[in-house]
Formats: C-alpha cells, structure tokens, sequence
C-alpha cells in the first residue's frame, strides 16, 4: 500500500453479542489481514447504552481509521465479510449483534446508493459513533461546515463511558 489510490476510510464497530471484546479484536483483525486494507488507528473501546431497540444488552463501540486501496463497494463487501464470519444476524433492525461494522467515512466522499450512504447517513445523532471518532480525529467535520458545531459539541458524552483500549499489538499481525 502506499500508492494514490489509497482511501482514509473511517470504520464504525460494535458489538453486544457473546464475547464483545473478542468479537471487536477479531473483526480488527481480521481487516487487517485482508487484500487491501490496513488498520492505521483504533480509538479507544467505549461502552454505551442500546440505541433505537432498548431492551438488549449495552454495546461496546470503537471507530477504527483504514487505509485501503478498496473501492467503496469493495470496502463494503470487506465489511459484510467480517460480520458473516464472526456470526452477524441481521434479525431486527437495531437489534442485538455479535458485530457490527459500518463504513462511516470515506475520505469526502458522499454517496448515496441504495445499500450504501457515505458519510454514515445517522452518525452525527449517535454520541457511541462520535465520540471514538472525534478521538481519532479531533474537529474532524465529514460533510462540511454546517455539521461542525454539533461535531465539536458531541452532546450526550456521559451516555458512553470509556471502557478500554487495545494495544496496537492485539490488533496488528
């Protein structure tokens, strides 16, 4: 990797299925060991509250920046993978899940398909996703200059509570 082609992409997970941990470092893992794609930074681990369905267990939630030389439906694709092999159940929606990994942001890109929208089309309404995001990035601003006062405001922090993080060893083969 290195080329022109390469894209930043920002990579949100999830999980309050089985074990949680585990699920989240195999998902990192697993990423990284694909054709590709490169892990560059994972936020810390944040524990949060359901969202949207309530009655389930809490989430343990993390954004991991990428570098990939993958289209955006080819990262997609990457992403299904992952949540396929570690037993991901699309049951209800917000439902309960051993994994979850949605693409969030793919360098500026806006996107629109019918099974794809880039940037994540809810991700300003959900403190779990802009939390570890605004670690990794502080300011960042995904879609432009409307977006940045709700960005640097990230309302709601005590609804996620810092769990851990992984040494970037666990992660990086």
């Amino acid at each position: 990797m290195g080329g022109k082609e390469d894209h930043r992409v920002f990579l949100g997970m999830g999980s309050n299925l089985g074990d949680r941990r585990e699920n989240l470092l195999s998902a990192l893992r697993m990423l990284d060991a694909m054709e590709g794609v490169r892990i560059l930074e994972v936020s810390s681990v944040y524990e949060t509250a359901p969202w949207g369905m309530l009655e389930q267990p809490d989430f343990l939630n993390l954004v991991a920046l990428v570098s990939t030389s993958r289209d955006p439906r080819g990262m997609l694709a990457a992403c299904r993978d992952v949540e396929e092999e570690l037993g991901r159940v699309r049951a209800e929606r917000w439902g309960p899940r051993s994994i979850d990994v949605d693409i969030l942001i793919f360098d500026d890109l806006q996107l629109e398909e019918e099974d794809l929208v880039i940037p994540h089309p809810r991700m300003l309404e959900r403190e779990f996703v802009m939390v570890p995001l605004l670690e990794l990035q502080p300011g960042y601003t995904p879609v432009g200059k409307e977006t940045e006062a709700r960005l640097s405001d990230a309302a709601g922090r005590e609804r996620v509570r810092m769990a851990f993080r992984y040494d970037k060893e666990e992660w990086h083969g």
